[in-house]
């Protein structure tokens, strides 16, 4: 998700679309929580480990 969140900000940056510039911070700031939650041990996606 935050690759992604990075792809599409540098997709909007480029083009000038400004919709991909939103959708890019949206997916990378939620990917930044996610991993900052399960970096903290919290289980994310009900799931304690990926394994």
């Amino acid at each position: 998700m935050i690759a992604l969140g990075v792809i599409l900000l540098v997709i909007g940056f480029v083009t000038g679309i400004g919709f991909l510039w939103t959708i890019g911070v949206v997916l990378l700031v939620v990917g930044l929580i996610l991993w900052l939650a399960g970096a903290l041990g919290h289980a994310v996606g009900g799931r304690r480990h990926y394994w």
